[in-house]
């Protein structure tokens, strides 16, 4: 068989099978088994199913001596819930030569919960993986003794951690809400059991995805919750632990990992919340005590962590992840009545937003730290006016970025924690951002997004698996 004959034969061959291949490509999707990317749909699971839990069975006690001290940071965000320590104790202004003054630290499970303090003892939730239990810990603040433990059995497993939420501490009593909705009142000094709720059980709840992230608030002698399921809000006396009103949620939204911030404008005391549907606005006290006052349902996105902020003019800013963005809105009153009027609403790359934390108000501006979808300032700290909330007044700047961590002011300076555990020390301001020093106080730290605590210098931060406590003294 000579040379141009089998040259010819491959030739036909070769377009026999380009045509097959061709035709093939034409006929197929080449994208059949792609997904779309959904909001928050990284890899996550439900928050989870509910399960028959004895609240408060366990209790242990190690020690009954303790240091009482003044201060106190109640709940999240403090004690005004603006993440601003009011406390006149001066704090340092860099870290010096010999880096922070760790007194003590402590491993926990996995996790993302924050502490709260008061005169002299400090209060974290924690999921106790040898245990398999929800745990709320005592220690002394001063050296880190561990006082007592009280919990509950539960069988959970690692969803981007297991604890998120911070306590809600009073004179007389402990709130805490774990991560599959039990909610447990306890005495504040002893830890005895006074009342627990199945959430999920009692109001056929759904369960958040990565588990509850809603900070439980006391107010007026109440606890507060989102519920959603067959309430959006209920409030619970403390002492009791009998029903006072609910709030009706026939829209069936649903329970975020948001907080809900107490609010007065036009002469009306109210629960600002945002549910997974709507931000509402709920009557906090009188005869209509628990119906919702207003609400605006063009704020609905499935994953949603930071709270409302709400400012002395009605203007009220909500942000969020995955893409969600922010929004600027007005509440308006006439006559007793309520209404919200969206000023704007604009992806992340287009002006503040955030993930996790919530902004902070001072001096009449919003600062915060854009998530990392957030454009050519992503993962900056940006500082706006609440009137042009797409414009920054400043950011850090390209060579600063931080990540998912906290944030807040004491003693007139602003603390920042980047993921990897490093604390910043910067000056706030309404013109520039002024860093005065950075220290890594946690060794291979990660995810170091809790909420900061601090009372009378000590401040409490931790990542995933580690509760430090520092000394911030002058």
């Amino acid at each position: 068989m000579n040379s141009k004959y089998l040259i010819k034969i491959f030739t036909i061959s070769l377009g026999i099978v380009s045509i097959g291949f061709l035709a093939w490509w034409l006929g197929t999707d080449p994208t059949h088994d792609f997904e779309i990317s959904m909001e928050g749909a990284d890899n996550r699971e439900s928050g989870g199913v509910a399960q028959e839990v004895a609240i408060g069975e366990h209790y242990e006690q190690f020690a009954t001596d303790y240091v009482t001290l003044a201060g106190t940071w109640p709940r999240f965000r403090g004690s005004d819930f603006d993440n601003i320590s009011k406390s006149d104790v001066p704090l340092i202004n860099e870290f010096g030569s010999e880096g922070p003054k760790i007194l003590w630290s402590k491993e926990l499970g996995e996790g993302h919960s924050g502490a709260a303090i008061y005169e002299g003892l400090a209060y974290i939730l924690d999921y106790d993986e040898e245990q398999r239990a929800d745990i709320l810990r005592c220690y002394s603040l001063v050296d880190g003794k561990e006082m007592w433990e009280r919990g509950y059995g539960l069988n959970i497993k690692r969803n981007h951690g297991m604890s998120r939420t911070i306590p809600a501490i009073t004179e007389d009593y402990i709130l805490t809400m774990g991560p599959m909705c039990h909610v447990m009142c306890l005495d504040r000094e002893t830890g005895d059991f006074n009342w627990g709720l199945d959430v999920a059980k009692d109001y056929e709840s759904e369960i958040p995805l990565w588990y509850t992230g809603q900070c439980p608030l006391v107010d007026d002698g109440k606890a507060i919750l989102a519920t959603g399921g067959n309430a959006l809000m209920v409030a619970i006396d403390m002492e009791t632990g009998e029903k006072v009103w609910e709030t009706p949620n026939p829209e069936g939204w649903k329970m975020s990992h948001s907080s809900v911030m107490p609010f007065i404008y036009g002469g009306r005391k109210m629960y600002v919340y945002s549910a997974i549907g709507a931000l509402v606005g709920v009557a906090a006290d009188g005869d209509d005590a628990g119906s919702i006052l207003w609400s605006t349902t063009v704020w609905n996105h499935s994953v949603v962590a930071p709270s409302p902020v709400c400012m002395p003019d009605g203007k009220i800013f909500m942000t969020a992840g995955y893409g969600a963005g922010s929004m600027m809105a007005q509440l308006s009153e006439s006559n007793g009545a309520f209404s919200i009027e969206v000023i704007t609403k604009y992806p992340p790359r287009d002006g503040l937003a955030g993930e996790q934390q919530t902004a902070l108000y001072w001096e009449g501006h919003l600062i915060g730290i854009m998530p990392k979808d957030g454009g050519a300032n992503r993962n900056q700290m940006v500082c706006v006016h609440p009137d042009n909330p797409q414009e920054p007044v400043w950011t850090s700047g390209t060579e600063t970025r931080f990540g998912l961590g906290p944030y807040f002011i004491a003693d007139d300076k602003l603390f920042i924690l980047r993921d990897d555990g490093t604390l910043f020390i910067a000056q706030p301001s309404t013109d520039r951002y002024i860093q005065m020093d950075e220290v890594k106080v946690i060794e291979d730290g990660h995810d170091a997004w809790a909420p900061f605590a601090i009372a009378d210098g000590y401040l409490l931060m931790r990542d995933a698996n580690t509760l430090v406590c520092i000394d911030l003294n002058r």
